[in-house]
């Protein structure tokens, strides 16, 4: 293999693994933002994205936002602003599902 091939897949897998190994701030979106929340703030503990569907945990560490004193969690940077375009809609399916998995246990 010639040199430009190498160097060419080297760069490629690292584009895509860096963001899951968090190379570039954390998070899918290379997102890695400090929040502060209400001391009173109930953390929801879903782990499933509200907005993609995806699984917590899986695109990196994820995000966290918080509406009407409940700390809800997201699976990557890019899912924050769908999340402010209707807070109610998406707390409401975060809510939902943690009810769901506790009434499993």
């Amino acid at each position: 293999m010639s040199k430009e091939l190498i160097f060419g897949l080297v760069l490629i897998a690292l584009l895509v693994l860096a963001p899951r190994l968090g190379l570039f701030g954390g998070g899918c979106c290379g997102l890695n933002r400090t929040k502060t929340f209400s001391t009173n703030a109930i953390y929801i503990a879903n782990k499933i994205c509200p907005v993609s569907g995806r699984q917590i945990g899986v695109m990196g560490p994820g995000v966290q936002e918080e509406y009407h004193n409940k700390v809800y969690h997201l699976c990557c940077g890019g899912c924050i602003s769908t999340f402010e375009s209707d807070p109610e809609k998406y707390s409401k399916i975060a809510d939902d599902q943690f009810k769901a998995a506790k009434n499993n246990y």
